[in-house]
């Protein structure tokens, strides 16, 4: 499975979109558009991805951009896994 696939597994879980996730693209956006992500979604979210990728985030990594499309949500994991 992609990244990105379980990248829209976890937003699916954590903001219990019941599979609505499943239909998101890349360019579909999330903060902002999604009234189920908000502040505490997001930590949700970056739990999970810490916890099923095995990394670490750290506070200065996130802002609006990492949460401002599918796209930019994967490409940071993306990025996560390559410097792990």
């Amino acid at each position: 499975m992609s990244q990105e696939k379980e990248v829209v597994g976890i937003l699916d879980a954590v903001l219990s979109l019941q599979g609505r996730a499943n239909s998101f693209q890349r360019d579909t956006p999330l903060l902002g558009a999604l009234p189920e992500l908000d502040s505490m979604a997001v930590l949700g979210i970056m739990t999970m991805l810490e916890d099923r990728f095995g990394f670490s985030i750290h506070d200065d990594e996130i802002d609006g951009s990492v949460f401002a499309t599918l796209g930019s949500l994967a490409d940071f994991v993306e990025a996560k896994l390559a410097a792990h």
